[in-house]
């Protein structure tokens, strides 16, 4: 091990044995922590070439559970968010997929930070399990194509335990080890086509346009280079997706994102629709993205998706009468609004103040043992680039308590900017690869 780190220390490229060996006795305790430490400063300070941070990719997704999708039929399908606040895409974008022919096996993580997790707000259903053994989610998939789960305990442990040790020792912000980190746990699913929607801006970890780029191919690269079908779009993060932030309140505009005739914020729609274009052209179940699109929308406009939402609902023992009546999903008793004082176009809607606002009030946690509040959280009502008039509400807190909301309605205050000019709104969808 010492000789390893000194390899990598002096700029020397790693071999896929120096690195599998790393990995396997550190994952098995066998290396302690300083050493591991001391190896991850000098691949943050040399960098990983491609070869390297393939071996490490494929040491990771090797180090413990893989899900075996060999008996599934094809096209099978994966997606990946690079998180970012209110990005409740796979609640609508796993039953779409589903309904228009492909399989998706989706495994999901819990909110931390200020980034909101799925498996949150799909737990904001009641008694929707999110804890499905892998014979289990294997049978439902080939069922109704698709299911939304919680990432497996057993997948990636390597992972779990650098990206700790990542965290403590200032290495977190290298590309290669962000894009081995991900890829590991994509590879370890075993789809075929991983589609990736890499964030960008002030309420994601890739604050502008040149970092996600970056990340995008480092994925991709990856991806291909293990035989994998890639794409991927980069979305803008600089404000708040679609119009809710917490967790019911996400489930519930997912639900009537997927219902037919229901009002639909038009950036969160027009990503969805984005999306699944992406991935059924990657994934030869159309020609063209205009044609992946249009497929996506009759999809939504037939009730389809909706129907294979409620299929995966009932199959994960969650309340179905739901998908029906939002009234039954976890509700605040307190709704206090945030009102605007002057006219004028909105400038900025500082997304990570906002997560923060819904964090304080109970929808996030700082440490993975936090409980969270389904209940409560923010809707945000304008874009940047909407008018707004005094007296119309910007957000609507939804808080357990008067104190909370008024905390949050003070940090509020400062997450929005107004202009007397008019402002242009900012694209949903930045680029496209792959």
């Amino acid at each position: 091990m010492k000789q390893i780190i000194a390899r990598k220390r002096d700029g020397y490229a790693l071999t896929s044995e120096e690195i599998m060996q790393v990995v396997s006795l550190y994952t098995q305790g066998k290396v302690p922590d300083y050493q591991a430490a001391a190896w991850l400063m000098a691949c943050f300070l040399k960098g990983l070439n491609e070869e390297e941070t393939l071996a490490l990719t494929e040491a990771m997704a090797a180090s413990g559970e893989q899900l075996d999708l060999s008996s599934i039929p094809e096209p099978t399908v994966d997606k990946h968010s690079t998180g970012g606040v209110g990005d409740k895409i796979s609640l609508v974008l796993v039953p779409l997929l589903a309904a228009g022919g492909a399989h998706i096996a989706k495994m999901s993580g819990r909110g931390l930070g200020f980034t909101g997790g799925t498996v949150d707000k799909l737990e904001s259903i009641p008694n929707f399990r999110t804890d499905l053994s892998k014979a289990e989610i294997l049978a439902q998939v080939k069922a109704i194509g698709g299911c939304l789960v919680g990432q497996s305990e057993g997948l990636v442990p390597a992972d779990k335990k650098l990206y700790a040790l990542r965290d403590a020792t200032a290495t977190v912000e290298s590309v290669p080890l962000i894009a081995s980190s991900i890829m590991s746990k994509k590879l370890a699913c075993g789809a075929k086509t991983i589609l990736l929607d890499v964030k960008c801006g002030s309420g994601s970890f890739m604050s502008t346009q040149e970092q996600a780029q970056a990340l995008a191919q480092a994925l991709i690269e990856i991806g291909r280079r293990a035989g994998r079908n890639m794409t991927a779009v980069i979305s803008d993060m600089n404000q708040p997706l679609g119009r809710t932030v917490g967790n019911a309140i996400e489930a519930r505009e997912a639900i009537e994102t997927l219902t037919p005739g229901l009002p639909k914020d038009s950036r969160f729609l027009e990503l969805c629709l984005a999306l699944a274009a992406q991935t059924f052209t990657a994934c030869r179940l159309t020609t063209t993205l205009e044609e992946g699109e249009q497929k996506a929308k009759e999809l939504l406009k037939s009730g389809s998706a909706l129907e294979k939402f409620r299929q995966m609902v009932e199959a994960q023992g969650g309340d179905t009468r739901v998908v029906d009546d939002l009234s039954r999903l976890p509700s605040a008793p307190v709704q206090q609004a945030v009102l605007v004082h002057q006219a004028g176009w909105i400038t900025r809607i500082d997304s990570r103040a906002v997560a923060e606002a819904a964090a304080d009030l109970g929808a996030g946690r700082q440490t993975k043992e936090d409980a969270i509040d389904p209940a409560v959280g923010i809707e945000v009502f304008k874009h940047k680039g909407d008018t707004a008039q005094p007296g119309e509400p910007l957000f609507m807190i939804h808080a357990r308590t008067e104190s909370a909301a008024q905390q949050a309605e003070a940090r509020l205050r400062t997450a929005f900017e107004l202009s007397e000019q008019p402002v242009a709104a900012d694209p949903v969808i930045i680029t496209r690869s792959g």
